[in-house]
Parts: C-alpha cells; sequence; structure tokens
C-alpha cells in the first residue's frame, strides 16, 4: 500500500512541480519532448497550467500523508479525492484524441488508463487494513520509556 501511494505520490509531484514552476515547458513539452499532448489541445493559458500544478502539488501532499500514516480512512480519502480527479481526466483524454499521432493517442490512454487501475486498486485493498496501522517499532519503543 505504502508503495502504491508513493508511486502515486511521485507521478502527481512531478506534474504538478513541472506546471507550476514552468507552465509554458509543461504545455509544450509534456509528456517528453517532440510529445506534447498538452499542446495538442490549446490554446495555452498560464493560469489554468499553474493551477493544475498546484492542484497536483496538494494530492501529493494528501497520498505522502496517507502512505506516512497508512491510517485506513487516510488512505481512502486520499484515493477517492485521485479518483474524483482520474476517472473524469481519463474519459476526457479519451475522448479527444483526434489530432494525436497513433503511438501519441495510446501512450496517452494506456497512461491514464493505468493511472487509474492502480488508484482503483488501492482503493480495493483498503477493505483489508486495519482500521489502525500497528504501531512502529519506534512508537512502542516511546511508550515502554514513558511507562
Amino acid at each position: 500500500m505504502r508503495v502504491g501511494l508513493l508511486i502515486l505520490a511521485a507521478t502527481q509531484a512531478l506534474v504538478g512541480v513541472w506546471a507550476l514552476t514552468a507552465p509554458r515547458a509543461f504545455y509544450e513539452g509534456f509528456p517528453l519532448p517532440d510529445h506534447p499532448w498538452v499542446a495538442l489541445l490549446p490554446p495555452y493559458n498560464e493560469h489554468l497550467v499553474r493551477d493544475v500544478g498546484a492542484f497536483n502539488l496538494a494530492l501529493t501532499v494528501v497520498l505522502v500523508a496517507a502512505a506516512w500514516t497508512l491510517e485506513r480512512t487516510m488512505v481512502r480519502v486520499a484515493l477517492v479525492a485521485l479518483l474524483v480527479y482520474a476517472v473524469p481526466h481519463t474519459i476526457f483524454h479519451a475522448g479527444h484524441l483526434e489530432g494525436f499521432p497513433p503511438g501519441d493517442a495510446l501512450g496517452q490512454t494506456v497512461g491514464t488508463v493505468l493511472h487509474l487501475i492502480l488508484t482503483a486498486s488501492l482503493f480495493a485493498l483498503t477493505w483489508r487494513m486495519p482500521a489502525h496501522p500497528a504501531p512502529s517499532a519506534a512508537t512502542t519503543a516511546r511508550s515502554r520509556r514513558r511507562s
């Protein structure tokens, strides 16, 4: 669970930092040079790209907090928040492939669907999580010293 959450956080962080700090470069170069998926859906809007970056970084914070605590409710909230974004994002991109070279259309579709599958799969796994994570060795040692 922790590894999956951190993978999702890393992808959100990559997009977030890039879009927030270099919106034009993100618009013209995401995901790779010569494959400008965002630029294929014009027009460029700096405000919108920066907002997307900030939003992705906000999701990163929630995902990292969930990975850190592994508390079931926190993990579920983080994953549902990501699904609220990922489902319409995937649907939009699947329906707007005109103008994309075939390899880019396939890459974008596979990428968004895999992101959605990972998020949904992790959410499904939360049903097997205990309500509260077991205390770590450090927490247990601190409790013993206080007693």
